[in-house]
């Protein structure tokens, strides 16, 4: 039987400091990418994380043997992440950063369908699979809305890197679905963290090798964002999801996620000067609507019941 709680004030709290700073992700990769390739950043910061990673269990004194049974899933996931961002890092060269943002942070559905089939805890109802259909009618219309064909210097081809985006939250969902259904669910959580990051960081700088994407400009703009992605993004913040993994039901998680994708869009807005066109704007309200039906079920069916007991 599962140990996971249903989500909390203190899960409510880490959720929404999580979801700003993944919010602000894509906008620290895109703002610097004039000066190093998405692909590298995100390379350079997996392999940064992962000697931070390594250092904290040799603090800890945590085992690093590989014959507890972990180490194919801990390669399946590490792989499965190293896809993701690969995806993202691609995707940023060709949408804005709050598309992206938008895309990436889809995960949530994907996860919990996955969940639903292989875990009765995470048995999907009515409204979440409606929750399912609005996110997918928000895709369809951010997708192929005029505005989605405009190209710019800074999004040469919108549709594109909006797809990879959306292959990039499939991944993640999928990497959830994996690190639940497998001995990661009672991993420790730094092993299963340094598993990714060691995958991502030989595989993407692999890609950027045969990409032809290594050229680095050394300014400030490049080192912070790399500095900021690797101890905040790859370690603290990933740190805390997996932590909230181990203690909550992974689809209830989900339940303020939606304020990632609004932080990318106002961050992106903000800071970068992106455009906000009428149809993406309208898909991301259909996929915000459906991020809080789906991984927001119980809390509003509880909110829903107190309100009519009062």
């Amino acid at each position: 039987m599962s140990d996971r709680k249903a989500v909390d004030g203190l899960a409510f709290g880490l959720m929404a400091i999580l979801c700003m700073i993944w919010g602000f992700q894509q906008i620290a990769i895109k703002a610097a990418a004039v000066d190093i390739s998405p692909i590298m950043q995100i390379g350079l910061r997996s392999g940064m994380a992962a000697v931070l990673v390594w250092l904290l269990m040799l603090w800890r004194r945590e085992p690093l043997a590989l014959h507890d049974g972990t180490w194919r899933p801990g390669l399946l996931i590490g792989l499965m992440f190293a896809l993701e961002f690969l995806l993202l890092g691609e995707g940023l060269r060709y949408t804005t950063a709050s598309h992206m943002a938008v895309f990436l942070y889809t995960a949530p559905f994907f996860a919990a369908i996955g969940l639903h089939w292989k875990l009765p805890e995470e048995k999907l109802a009515l409204a979440q699979w409606l929750g399912i259909g609005l996110a997918f009618v928000g895709v369809v219309i951010a997708f192929f809305g005029p505005d989605a064909k405009i190209a710019t210097k800074e999004a040469p081809n919108v549709l594109l890197g909006d797809f990879l985006g959306l292959l990039a939250g499939a991944a993640w969902g999928a990497t959830t679905v994996v690190i639940r259904c497998t001995r990661l669910s009672n991993n420790s959580v730094t092993k299963t963290l340094l598993y990714q990051l060691v995958a991502a960081f030989i595989v993407l700088m692999i890609a950027a090798v045969m990409l032809g994407q290594t050229s680095i400009s050394f300014t400030p703009l490049a080192w912070s964002s790399v500095l900021f992605q690797a101890v905040i993004v790859s370690f603290a913040t990933f740190l805390a999801w997996f932590w909230l993994l181990r203690n909550y039901l992974a689809s209830r998680l989900g339940v303020f996620s939606f304020m990632t994708p609004l932080f990318g869009i106002v961050f992106g807005v903000w800071l970068l000067d992106e455009p906000l066109d009428a149809s993406f704007l309208t898909g991301a309200g259909f996929v915000t609507a459906g991020i809080i039906l789906v991984s927001g079920h119980d809390w509003l069916r509880q909110t829903l019941s107190r309100a009519q007991k009062g």
